[in-house]
């Protein structure tokens, strides 16, 4: 009585690779991805921000961002404002909460007394604490600033 062979052959192995395509395929679509949402991370108005070796801005709880254009157009939020409005709109943001930061960013070719009137604007509207944005210069390696040392504001 036989009950087969005493030789086993052995079945197919199971593959171990790691299937290469769909990872891919996801990658591929992460990028696109943030290739598309990049540019809407930024700001929208151009500027040619002046180079300092500086430092960068300190964690800031509340902060208002001013931007002045080399046509010396102020920009709160994005949006134009003459310099009535952006007092006015300082005034209301200084009332609500008075330990907001204002950081300015200003373009490399706005005047002096441009820089100045957005200042007055901004210490007139009860807002003490004012910020500069400059992009760090070529060369020059980035301060660490750490939890008990902030950025000077002035």
């Amino acid at each position: 009585m036989s009950f087969g062979r005493l030789e086993r052959t052995t079945g197919p192995q199971p593959m171990s690779d790691i299937n290469m395509t769909p990872l891919v395929d996801v990658m591929l679509v992460l990028v696109v991805i943030f290739i598309l949402t990049a540019p809407l991370l930024s700001s929208a108005i151009r500027l040619d921000l002046p180079r300092a070796e500086g430092g960068s801005p300190g964690a800031v709880p509340q902060a208002v961002t001013v931007v002045v254009d080399a046509q010396g157009q102020a920009f709160l939020d994005d949006q134009p404002l003459a310099q009535g409005a952006l007092v006015e709109r300082l005034r209301r943001i200084g009332a609500q909460q008075p330990d907001t930061e204002l950081q300015l960013r200003a373009d490399a070719a706005v005047p002096y007394g441009r820089v100045v009137e957005v200042m007055d604007a901004a210490h007139r509207a009860g807002l003490a604490r004012i910020g500069f944005v400059t992009e760090l210069a070529k060369g020059a390696a980035a301060p660490v600033f750490g939890p008990e040392t902030t950025a000077p504001a002035r």
